[in-house]
């Protein structure tokens, strides 16, 4: 869309339908639709092999599907649009950095790269909380610092449309929790995030949506919530061992399974409210845990099926 046009934008930021591409006789994408809003903060999980990273790659523009059409900002990214990449921002696993240059520095070339004024720079660190730093040597920053300066690399010439893959991997827990206040500032900006990550908590905790892939092809497609709710997946308690029987606590109402795990007792069930009710009847609940349902037990569930269901001989591929 011409940026001078006084008509609203499109409400999609990116459409893929029907997308395939093939590897000798593996398929890579095996017939992916999905669309992401404008404004949304997507998330693209599956394990590897899925298919993800090809698939974004299509997105992005740097491989050509063998089939379908694909749209980004009202454009087609393939052949190579090099009208698109002043308007898309992209962090990758191995993002490479000007070690010599210090943070502002590297910040300042890589938005000259896009004829974009030096005092992008300090408003980009300030925007990821790298202003502390800004003199720093990229090759003295820390781990965490650095995936910072990997996701002002992606935003400092202003993008309408990031992707992110894994910016949180190989972060201590408080380093990736630091990370996810940055990534929901960029939301609250009204960017719009494609995001990969193979951490199921943290894709719970932000994205609007996500996709789940699996060999290929996305398996589910809703917000988290909705995937849970849908899924049906049992809460469960954990008792102390020793606090009650497991034939007793198999038979307590409302208890679908039991099992032992950990020095618990786990009683799973779709009615945790009927259960704790019971269990307190028994043994009191001084100790005993619940543990509701979460996008996890979906993915798995649904990874899990989708691996049963393929041939045994089908060799995985990282894609």
């Amino acid at each position: 869309m011409n940026a001078h046009s006084n008509q609203p934008p499109e409400p999609t930021a990116l459409s893929a339908h029907e997308v395939r591409k093939r590897y000798g006789d593996r398929d890579a994408v095996a017939g992916v639709s999905l669309e992401v809003r404008r404004g949304e903060f997507f998330g693209l999980l599956g394990p590897n092999g899925a298919g993800k990273t090809t698939l974004i790659e299509i997105l992005e523009g740097l491989r050509q599907a063998d089939s379908g059409t694909v749209s980004v900002l009202g454009h087609s990214p393939w052949p190579r649009n090099t009208g698109l990449l002043t308007r898309m921002g992209v962090q990758t696993q191995t993002s490479a950095f000007f070690v010599r240059q210090t943070a502002r520095e590297h910040l300042v070339t890589v938005a000259g790269l896009y004829r974009t004024p030096p005092s992008a720079a300090d408003e980009t660190l300030a925007v990821v909380g790298l202003t502390e730093q800004r003199d720093v040597l990229v090759e003295n920053l820390s781990g965490g610092q650095r995936q910072r300066l990997a996701i002002a690399s992606a935003l400092v010439h202003g993008p309408e449309l990031i992707f992110l893959d894994e910016p949180t991997a190989a972060l201590d827990p408080q380093a990736r929790r630091d990370l996810w206040e940055v990534l929901r500032g960029l939301k609250s900006r009204g960017r719009t995030i494609v995001y990969t990550t193979h951490h199921l908590d943290e894709a719970e905790a932000l994205c609007d949506r996500v996709a789940i892939m699996t060999a290929g092809r996305v398996v589910a497609l809703d917000s988290p919530m909705e995937l849970v709710r849908a899924a049906g997946a049992p809460s469960r308690l954990l008792v102390p061992a020793g606090r009650i029987a497991p034939d007793e606590a198999a038979a307590l109402p409302g208890v679908d399974r039991v099992s032992e795990q950990g020095g618990s007792l786990v009683l799973e069930t779709s009615a945790p409210g009927r259960v704790l009710q019971a269990v307190d009847a028994v043994t009191g609940l001084d100790g005993v845990l619940t543990r509701t349902a979460t996008l996890e037990d979906v993915y798995l569930e649904l990874t899990g099926a989708a691996r049963a269901a393929a041939s045994p001989t089908a060799t995985e591929y990282q894609a």
